[in-house]
């Protein structure tokens, strides 16, 4: 590991000053330090953000749900106002990482997580999102982890957060702060297809910090709550620690027998939390049955661009939808509580 300098902001305004592309901002650090040990990222400086106040959530008046930065996974997993209204959020942080990791990490350290593509994380590979312009090895490689959609000939590394997924769905806005002042960024629009730049991830300036993430009403406050539902569902290699395959995050409210709206979102086969908004137009309106839920598998997967080794995860993902709005569907007519198991 190489040395660099190491400070503690008091303020989110003195964390902005030190920011600049040879700085990292430490909270958790259960990204950046495997990073650095690595020598995949070499900062100059490393300033400890822990110390700011954004460990909050609260409740606006507006119905929304405001999540300070460093909020943990374990505590926003576990907030009352999260297992009550954000069920699919609190089943993907539960799905992710181990109960150690969760303990450590942060909610805008989970945003900002980098891809566990191997040639990203092996310096002796070519990658272009690690270097710029050196190649993708990962094309011609072991490429069964790799994502099926968003892809470019320069970068296929998937999005490898579990958290990410359930906010594609639910829908949120993040709040960055800079020496410019305070902006907004939906999360739709936060983090970037790699095109021809896939070492740009994300709409943060290096002198930012994200400083919160509010979450969309949730499903249940404007309609009544017999009728929302919600699943997470991962599919992995092993139960325990491990990163997503395929893996759906689906939220429905139901009309009768029939879906009057419905979000769903994918994760484990795309370069960025991918919204499947095609899909969920040609379910609403439609009967809250099988056949539906497999047309619309089938219409989220049929831009799937399959590699060497991943052709596998087309049928793996259209699954995991299938049974996600499945379990979805079952909790809705459950009034809204799903105890089903959030992984295969």
């Amino acid at each position: 590991m190489r040395a660099f300098d190491f400070s503690r902001a008091e303020s989110v305004g003195s964390a902005a000053q030190h920011g600049n592309a040879e700085t990292a901002f430490v909270a958790g650090g259960t990204t950046l330090l495997d990073l650095v040990k690595l020598n995949v990222m070499r900062p100059a400086a490393v300033v400890d953000i822990n110390a700011l106040p954004l460990k909050t959530v609260e409740r606006l008046a507006d119905g929304r749900l405001r999540i300070g930065a460093l909020v943990t996974n374990t505590d926003l997993a576990h907030h009352p106002e999260v297992t009550r209204d954000y069920p699919l959020l609190s089943q993907a942080l539960l799905a992710g990482a181990s109960t150690q990791l969760r303990n450590m990490a942060t909610t805008a350290g989970n945003l900002m997580q980098r891809t566990r593509c191997p040639y990203f994380r092996d310096v002796g590979s070519a990658c272009n999102k690690r270097q710029p312009g050196s190649g993708c090895d990962a094309r011609d490689g072991i490429n069964r982890m790799h994502a099926l959609l968003g892809g470019s000939a320069d970068c296929i590394a998937v999005h490898p957060s579990d958290m990410c997924v359930a906010l594609a769905a639910i829908g949120a806005t993040l709040t960055l702060e800079g020496p410019a002042g305070e902006r907004e960024v939906a999360f739709a629009d936060f983090h970037r297809l790699p095109g021809d730049t896939p070492h740009i991830e994300h709409d943060l300036a290096a002198d930012e910090l994200i400083t919160a993430l509010t979450l969309d009403v949730p499903l249940t406050l404007d309609a009544s709550l017999a009728t929302a539902g919600s699943h997470y569902l991962k599919l992995r290699d092993r139960a325990s620690y491990e990163f997503a395959l395929a893996s759906a995050a689906a939220q429905l409210k139901l009309d009768g027998g029939r879906i009057h709206e419905v979000r769903l979102a994918l994760g484990g086969v795309a370069t960025k939390p991918w919204r499947a908004s095609e899909a969920e137009a040609a379910l609403v309106g439609q009967p809250a049955e099988l056949a539906s839920f497999e047309r619309a598998a089938e219409i989220a997967l049929r831009d799937a661009r399959p590699l060497a080794h991943n052709a596998f995860k087309v049928d793996l993902a259209k699954q995991a939808i299938v049974r996600a709005l499945r379990d979805a569907t079952r909790a809705a007519r459950q009034g809204g509580t799903d105890t089903q198991e959030s992984q295969a």
